[in-house]
């Protein structure tokens, strides 16, 4: 009786990616819905509000001075090593090279540049955005303050929003954004949450940011994911003139005729190996020559010498000749 090898796990995640590659008809682009609509607005007008605190130095800057006096990373010494590390999960570098991997894997799979332009739009915005913020306001961070209570605004600093914090947002977020079912899509996005969150603390605990600063990160990140949709028809028109570059390349390249396999060598004419020295000769002036009688081929000096080029023998005798009789020696 023939029996079915029974498939691993690992079998069947082998087998998945053996498959067929396809590009995804059933995903839904997202669109900026009334629902969304709201969110953004509410998300927008908190930001404001952040900012309004900030400004006027209120409860939120006294409780910023009250947890940066607390100095986490001295009452919790012993986990410092591990925030160094978590950390580096809201470094824009690091997670934008490990998010882009895992995007341009799915849009070879799937034949769709939308993961990577998605992602590419995204952190655009998040640079304009963020950036514009952080030297607009110009907050110093808690290891330059210069004034205890003071909101350390337009000083010259960069902190305010955390980059971080906004950085972690948008980037593991854009993952849930992408997902392609319902499911992947709430697990997504609870994970990201949790690591954003993780990544203002762990700064917050590092003393390099204040707390209204992660505060603003989160909501500047989920700024841009909640107005991603806006940017979709700009991402599908971006993919369509990409593709239709690389058909109007590959159709170029079948008009190329290919050169012929018995085609003719092509002879090279020699260069003399010192072109100054030929140049700096003089060119020769034309030869005549003067006319005089025409000699016959009899009258021309020979090629060859005269005589016969054999070496003498003494046996041999001229054609014509009778040799003569050799003597009869007796015996």
């Amino acid at each position: 009786m023939r029996t079915e090898p029974k498939l691993t796990r690992l079998d069947r995640v082998f087998a998945r990616l053996d498959r067929e590659p396809e590009r995804p008809a059933h995903i839904d682009v997202p669109k900026m819905s009334r629902h969304r609509i709201v969110l953004f607005a509410a998300t927008l007008a908190f930001y404001g509000a952040i900012v309004w605190a900030v400004v006027i130095t209120s409860w939120l800057v006294r409780l910023d001075w009250q947890v940066m006096f607390f100095r986490p990373y001295q009452q919790w010494s012993e986990i410092h090593w591990f925030v160094d590390y978590y950390v580096v999960l809201g470094q824009r570098g690091p997670t934008a090279v490990m998010v882009a991997a895992w995007l341009g894997w799915r849009s070879w799979r799937q034949h769709t540049l939308r993961p990577l332009l998605a992602l590419g739009v995204s952190l655009l915005l998040l640079n304009i955005t963020v950036g514009a913020a952080k030297y607009g306001m110009g907050r110093l961070g808690p290891h330059y303050a210069t004034t205890i209570g003071s909101n350390e605004m337009w000083l010259g600093g960069d902190i305010f929003p955390s980059g971080h914090t906004a950085n972690a947002v948008v980037t593991w977020g854009i993952l849930a954004y992408l997902a392609s079912s319902a499911r992947a899509q709430r697990w997504l996005s609870a994970v990201s949450a949790v690591t954003s969150l993780g990544v203002g603390m762990a700064t917050v605990y590092l003393g390099t940011h204040w707390l209204s600063d992660v505060i603003l990160g989160w909501t500047a990140g989920l700024l841009i994911l909640l107005g991603l949709p806006w940017f979709e028809p700009l991402i599908a028109r971006a993919e369509d003139a990409i593709f239709d570059l690389r058909d109007r390349l590959r159709a170029r390249r079948r008009r190329i005729p290919a050169e012929p396999a018995d085609a003719p060598p092509v002879l090279v004419t020699p260069v003399p190996a010192d072109r100054d020295d030929v140049a700096a000769r003089s060119p020769r002036a034309p030869v005549y020559l003067a006319p005089g009688p025409h000699t016959t081929r009899s009258e021309r000096t020979p090629i060859t010498p005269a005589g016969s080029r054999r070496p003498p023998h003494p046996e041999r005798h001229p054609r014509g000749s009778t040799p003569s009789a050799r003597p009869v020696t007796g015996g």
